[in-house]
């Protein structure tokens, strides 16, 4: 997006089963609190600890917030997979490993409603935060991230999405 304004971004609006019904600027999705779409991919390194970063404190939603997932907004025409790659490659520098599907979700949160689709990485490599996206990150092992999750502020989003993959996962812990 060099040279253009994020907030006038096209991006797809969609309906309740996940079609195409128009496009607004992210800005106009933002305001008016329309369905959209986003896609998130956990990235693992090989021991299996999960990158999770500190939003920065500019962003257009859930400023300073962590997340357990890089992402973002789907361009109008934009599928997920192309998203999930954009978004690893932008926000973390990473490039090369292919995403793999893992659900789709609807989040039906008053800030953010929106449609989403979970992909997951391992990654060996140098993890290089992009400055404008990204305050803080750090590969945490399961047992430190689940010991964080009621203490740090988390992307109510992301954190519904991270969950629902610790059910699926048969990662859940009593809490």
């Amino acid at each position: 997006m060099d040279g253009i304004d994020p907030g006038d971004e096209l991006l797809d609006v969609v309906d309740e089963q996940d079609r195409v019904v128009g496009q607004a600027t992210r800005r106009e999705v933002r305001a008016r609190k329309l369905l959209h779409r986003f896609s998130s991919v956990l990235c693992r390194d090989p021991a299996g600890r999960l990158y999770v970063h500190r939003r920065t404190d500019d962003k257009d939603v859930y400023p300073g917030m962590y997340d357990t997932a890089a992402g973002g907004v789907l361009a109008a025409g934009e599928t997920y997979l192309e998203a999930a790659r954009r978004e690893l490659a932008e926000e973390l520098g990473v490039v090369g490993p292919e995403p793999r599907f893992l659900f789709r979700h609807r989040y039906r949160g008053q800030e953010n409603p929106s449609w989403s689709a979970l992909f997951e990485v391992t990654w060996d490599g140098p993890v290089r935060p992009q400055a404008s996206e990204i305050a803080w990150g750090a590969f945490l092992t399961l047992d430190e991230l689940l010991t964080r999750l009621d203490t740090w502020p988390f992307c109510p989003d992301g954190l519904e999405i991270f969950r629902r993959w610790l059910a699926l996962t048969g990662q859940e812990k009593p809490i």
